[in-house]
């Protein structure tokens, strides 16, 4: 063959490979989930998970902001993957024993008894990475928050990294620009951020988080310091998981209040506060103030696009059929 013809076509192997070369590197999306995907092989499978996510948080109504939590905590690492619920039996690189995880993420048992329901109407079929994602959107609408179509198709690891864990998720002393920057590994935006920050709208965070915060930011309302101080001791181990609302107005509903309590500089965390400090979302932040059923609308579409993180899809993963180990 020609040597210039030889050269030509190396070229043009070496450029297509420079521009697939992002694509590589970019994490991966649910294209293929479907909302139907269970409609043949466990039609009574969604009545059955929301009838169990409903029982939990009349029960206890924190739990909603903890099924949030979990599910987020999940996409964050490998993808939304169930990997969250593996435990220490099942593998030593258990994501539950990470510094963002230990002592605070709730709500494994949860979606242990929702699994096991759904495995005695159809054993070995849905997976534990799509309940946890439909908790989430259940959890949710059970505190007055919007609902959303969950995508579903999702096959568990037999993985967990602990490492990956403590390297991606969020911490509660993160900057803006670590936020931002932690998201867009992921494929989301920073409107997705303040979106998805929205959820502290509901739940608890306990004293060691926000400790420092109330005792040394300037950038907080000096009463609401206050307040937080008398369950939250300055030094020592006295009172490290003393718990308090993460939205002191309205803790136990989704709405909107979230986002008034930061420009009033009453963000229980410093990576809350954050999103309203005078940086790029502050503008997000304020017309989520202003239009609350926007919120709630950008809150349901931010809830979908986390979903579609890396999902596992068939051959890859199994289909546990308890969640928190690898049968």
């Amino acid at each position: 063959m020609n040597s210039t013809i030889i050269t030509s076509i190396s070229f043009v192997i070496s450029l297509s490979f420079i521009f697939l070369l992002p694509f590589l590197a970019t994490p991966t999306y649910g294209a293929h989930l479907s909302p139907k995907f269970y409609a043949k092989t466990c039609p009574n499978a969604l009545n059955t998970i929301r009838m169990s996510i409903h029982q939990a948080i009349s029960r206890e109504r924190r739990m909603a902001a903890s099924l949030v939590r979990l599910h987020f905590h999940d996409c964050f690492v490998q993808g939304c993957d169930a990997s969250i619920l593996l435990d220490e039996q099942a593998t030593s690189t258990s994501e539950r024993n990470a510094f963002q995880n230990k002592d605070s993420a709730r709500g494994y048992e949860v979606i242990d008894a929702a699994k096991a329901k759904v495995e005695k109407i159809c054993p070995g079929i849905v997976s534990c990475a799509d309940i946890l994602a439909v908790a989430a959107r259940d959890a949710t609408v059970a505190v007055g928050g919007p609902s959303w179509t969950v995508k579903l198709g999702r096959r568990d690891s037999t993985t967990a990294s602990r490492i990956l864990a403590e390297r991606d998720l969020p911490l509660f002393t993160s900057s803006l620009k670590e936020h931002i920057s932690n998201f867009d590994k992921k494929g989301l935006s920073a409107r997705d951020l303040v979106e998805l920050s929205g959820s502290h709208t509901i739940g608890q965070a306990q004293c060691f988080t926000f400790r420092d915060r109330i005792y040394n930011s300037s950038q907080i309302d000096v009463d609401f310091a206050r307040k937080r101080q008398q369950k939250c001791p300055r030094s020592g181990n006295n009172g490290e998981t003393n718990l308090a609302p993460l939205d002191l107005v309205t803790p136990n509903s989704f709405d909107n209040a979230y986002f008034k309590n930061l420009v009033q500089k009453k963000g229980l965390l410093q990576s809350d506060q954050v999103l309203f400090s005078g940086g790029s979302t502050d503008k997000i932040v304020l017309k989520y103030i202003k239009n609350p059923s926007k919120f709630k609308a950008d809150f349901a579409k931010a809830m979908i696009k986390m979903g579609d993180i890396s999902p596992l899809m068939a051959p890859k993963g199994v289909i546990r059929r308890i969640c928190n180990t690898l049968n």
